[in-house]
């Protein structure tokens, strides 16, 4: 999650994870949450990384962009200057990926090829009265990228179109699009850390038999709301990984992390939100 200070950055991942908003504004430095789903019969972790709008740390800032696999950029349609910003944080998200999938040797010549990475603009606070970007401008823009970004108008605070951010963003992703709100049973964090996956699909029959098809293909399993964040060792092997295979992955395998700012797989599917 990326984008301007009080842009609604942190309100957009409440909203996402517990249906929750709160009105006074805290400063973020970093929030790291992680949420797991059942879907299929294979179980998914999504890592979610909540920055800071005012990047103390530009190493760090860079760290994220390489270890996170897809992105919400958010501005508020109130403010120019955080539009901007999104303008701004998406190509230096694609320069420091197209950078990092360079050949070490030195001298060779390799034809620049800007790799796609999934992202959502966010058009947050979209219930304001006085916009300073219009709708219009923002699709222009989004147009002339490539078909990997997508733009949702959303309001955190009046809880419209938040699961159309999310669900937009696994759908440039390709990843389930039952992990999107409007797709499985909405959970709260009152699950606590670590969560307890539900059965399996075969280890209660008069429960399958009563669940809805969405419910059978996707249980959310809960939010942990005291996890850890990966280490900066961790974020380092996972980079060095990615930029060893000269490039960032764009799908999930049992044997490869895959990040949300990190979906992994128990026989899990690993992803990073940045």
């Amino acid at each position: 999650m990326l984008g301007s200070a009080r842009a609604g950055k942190t309100s957009l991942v409440a909203r996402f994870l517990g249906g929750k908003f709160e009105d006074s504004y805290t400063p973020t430095i970093e929030d790291f949450h992680r949420k797991l789903y059942r879907i299929r019969g294979e179980v998914h972790q999504l890592d979610i990384l909540d920055t800071s709008g005012n990047h103390p740390f530009p190493a760090m800032r860079r760290l994220s962009f390489l270890t996170g696999d897809i992105f919400v950029l958010v501005f508020s349609m109130d403010s120019r200057e955080s539009f901007e910003e999104v303008q701004r944080l998406r190509e230096q998200i694609l320069e420091t990926k197209y950078s990092a999938s360079l050949p070490q040797t030195q001298g060779t010549k390799v034809k620049k090829v800007i790799p796609k990475v999934p992202m959502v603009i966010a058009g947050n606070k979209c219930d304001k009265d006085m916009k300073t970007v219009t709708v219009e401008e923002v699709e222009a823009y989004v147009n002339s990228q490539d078909n990997s970004c997508a733009f949702v108008e959303t309001s955190a605070k009046k809880n419209l179109h938040v699961d159309d951010v999310f669900y937009e963003l696994f759908n440039v992703a390709n990843l389930p699009l039952e992990m999107a709100p409007n797709h499985h049973k909405r959970v709260t964090a009152a699950f606590g850390s670590p969560c307890t996956l539900p059965p399996t699909q075969h280890s209660n029959t008069r429960t399958k038999k009563a669940l809805s098809i969405k419910r059978k293909l996707s249980d959310a399993c809960g939010v942990a709301v005291h996890v850890r964040r990966p280490s900066i060792r961790t974020d380092l092997m996972i980079m060095k990984t990615k930029t060893s295979s000269l490039g960032d992955g764009s799908s999930s395998s049992a044997s490869n992390a895959f990040n949300f700012s990190k979906l992994s797989r128990t026989t899990t599917a690993n992803c990073t939100i940045q």
